[in-house]
C-alpha cells in the first residue's frame, strides 16, 4: 500500500467513546480505539507475547493494556509504558471523513483523528 493511500476500515460509529475494534488491513489486525472524542488505530498485537489488544481495556489516559500481561501501550504513539513490554506498537494515520474511518500506514508517527 502506498504511505499515501487511504483505506476505509470502519464506521465512526462502529467506533464508540471508550470502546476497543478490530479491523483488517492489508492482512494485518489493526487496533482501533475512540478516547477523548479521537480515534486511534495502532496493531492490535501485543509486542510482548502477540496477544490481542483488542481483547484488553481502553483506559481513560489514552492508553490500552494487554489483556495477558497487562502492559499499557500509549494509543497516540505506540510506545510501551510498562514492562513486560519493551518495544512499541506500530502506529496508523487515522482520518475521519464524512462518518467514515479511514487508515494509512503512518511509518512510525503516531495517529488520530476526531
Amino acid at each position: 500500500m502506498d504511505i499515501k493511500e487511504e483505506i476505509r476500515v470502519a464506521s465512526l460509529a462502529d467506533v464508540p467513546e471508550g470502546e476497543l475494534l478490530s479491523v483488517e488491513l492489508d492482512g494485518v489486525q489493526v487496533l482501533l480505539a475512540r478516547s477523548g472524542g479521537t480515534v486511534f488505530a495502532v496493531r492490535d498485537q501485543c509486542s510482548h507475547e502477540d496477544a490481542p489488544l483488542s481483547d484488553g481495556e481502553i483506559e481513560d489516559d489514552g492508553t490500552v493494556t494487554c489483556p495477558w500481561h497487562f502492559s499499557r501501550f500509549c494509543l497516540r504513539t505506540g510506545a510501551a509504558l510498562d514492562a513486560p513490554a519493551y518495544d512499541p506498537i506500530e502506529t496508523y494515520a487515522v482520518r475521519v471523513v464524512d462518518g467514515e474511518v479511514l487508515l494509512s500506514r503512518a511509518g512510525g508517527a503516531g495517529g488520530a483523528a476526531r
